[in-house]
């Protein structure tokens, strides 16, 4: 057994590691952590049978046809042939004064050091019998492209998105590249509205409809409708209507991995993971700890250009960049580790354009056009918040977003100078238009245990029920902030 100071002198020979999350930020870890020299027991744990996968494609190109869904397995950069792999095995429990991961199998992972990249899940259609119709889908896993994509090329007579962010946006434009009937219900005022606000969304819902969605905003579903079978048929709308579909897609957010850890004594709950710049978690009393980190979706930390506030991203570029540094600093001193602080940026492509973002959009209040032309579907807008430049967006003119990152990480003045001649003039800054964002009332309370100083303490109260409906409609937005 090695000792605490042998361990202390020589981690990177003599530690443990484990690594819950298997996907792109698990990965990345991993192979961060022997590329900087770390030698002993490293174990993976994943609760998908597969290799780590590209989560992108799935709404792209496998669902267009393009990529078969089993293709989309990551690239590994480093050797982990001495990795041990626990896949298709959830884990249960986190034993932090054992310092043990409890598996769903009943084994348990022990651990020096442990990093939790368990990402987020897909949020169901809310009520269990509707969602069980054959006909509802959901999109997060490679085994749900796979079956969408599979009654896509069965050509459904009309399908029903349920969802106008970036993943129901996606698979709307495929649905009518391939031809297929699509209407789209969003329960704001616009498509993309939680990402890029009310006034660059509206001209996202323009583009839609100019391909030929039936959008439909200030809408939501309030009931799907199934036939004798068991097959989906019908849905019933708050507007009244009724529509004939056979095929729906549930695309309203997403919910963080983080059940397994209540009672582990971390602050974790339906936000994420809460940890500091280093990536080093909290516990429940807002106490750094030590030796368990997390990166990826999962992960709330703090960002100095955006006012030190805890934001969540579920970015792809995010989840890389932020498991390097967490595993950089699981193995390095004090002294030598590095900040999670980079300018988080992210693209999509639907509807014929390329959308592209660097910064954070929802920190803004105000937004402008900087350049090229709304009308044409090719511009930039820069997004500000107090007189500072804090994001800005592109749709088919992504040339010039390193400059307006780095005028970003400058906190250059909002607007910003335009780089490039086509700029309008003069140039007008308007409302950027982002809903108040509402947060489920699933969060477990917090309050506080003891009575004199030294004997307070953070605990949990059990969480009040919820509706399905008030679920869904309070989805919080992709991004959190």
């Amino acid at each position: 057994m090695v000792s605490r100071e042998e361990l202390k002198t020589n981690f990177k020979k003599n530690g443990r590691i484990a690594i819950v999350g298997a996907s792109l930020a698990g990965l990345r870890a991993a192979e961060t952590l022997r590329r900087e020299g770390f030698e002993g027991k490293l174990t993976v744990i994943g609760d998908e049978p597969y290799e780590p996968y590209d989560r992108p494609p799935l709404s792209k190109q496998v669902l267009s046809g393009w990529v078969k869904a089993d293709h989309t397995t990551l690239p590994r950069l480093h050797n982990l042939d001495d990795v041990e792999w626990k896949l298709g095995v959830a884990a249960t429990g986190l034993d932090i004064r054992n310092r043990q991961v409890k598996l769903a199998d009943g084994q348990s992972v022990d651990f020096h050091r442990l990093l939790i990249a368990t990402g987020v899940r897909a949020r169901p259609w809310p009520k269990k019998e509707e969602a069980a119709l054959d006909g509802v889908f959901v999109v997060r896993t490679c085994d749900d492209a796979q079956r969408l994509q599979e009654r896509l090329d069965s050509k459904p007579r009309h399908v029903l998105v349920i969802g106008a962010g970036f993943t129901g946006s996606e698979i709307a434009s495929v649905c009518r590249d391939r031809g297929l009937t699509v209407t789209v219900t969003e329960r704001s005022e616009a498509p993309l509205i939680g990402a890029l606000g009310a006034t660059i969304g509206s001209i996202a819902g323009e583009l839609q409809r100019q391909h030929g969605v039936d959008l439909r905003c200030n809408t939501t579903v309030i009931a799907l409708e199934g036939d004798a079978q068991g097959r989906l048929r019908r849905a019933r709308l708050s507007d009244g209507t009724t529509l004939d579909v056979d095929t729906a897609v549930v695309a309203l957010g997403s919910i963080r991995n983080t059940e397994w850890l209540r009672g582990s004594g971390l602050a974790a709950g339906q936000l994420g993971v809460a940890c500091d710049a280093g990536c080093r978690a909290f516990d429940l009393n807002g106490i750094v700890t030590d030796d368990i980190f997390v990166a990826g979706d999962v992960a709330r930390f703090p960002h100095p250009l955006y006012g030190y506030q805890l934001i969540a991203l579920e970015h792809w570029g995010n989840a890389l960049n932020q498991a390097e540094v967490a595993a950089h600093n699981m193995v390095n001193n004090e002294a030598d580790r590095r900040p999670h602080i980079s300018v988080s940026a992210f693209w999509s492509i639907q509807f014929g354009v390329n959308i592209k973002s660097v910064g954070l959009p929802p920190f803004a209040t105000d937004v402008a056009i900087m350049q090229g032309s709304v009308e044409q579907h090719r511009f930039v807008a820069a997004y500000g918040y107090k007189g500072r430049t804090v994001a800005a967006v592109s749709v088919d003119h992504g040339r010039w977003l390193p400059y307006y990152e780095k005028q970003i990480a400058s906190a250059a003045p909002f607007p910003p100078s335009a780089p490039a001649y086509d700029n309008p003039a003069p140039i007008h800054v308007m409302p950027a238009n982002f809903p108040r964002s509402g947060v489920p009332s699933t969060t477990p309370t917090i309050a506080l245990t003891g009575h004199v100083p030294g004997e307070l303490r953070a605990t949990y109260l059990e969480p009040s029920p919820m509706t399905p409906e008030k679920a869904v409609t309070e989805s919080p937005a992709e991004h959190k902030v």
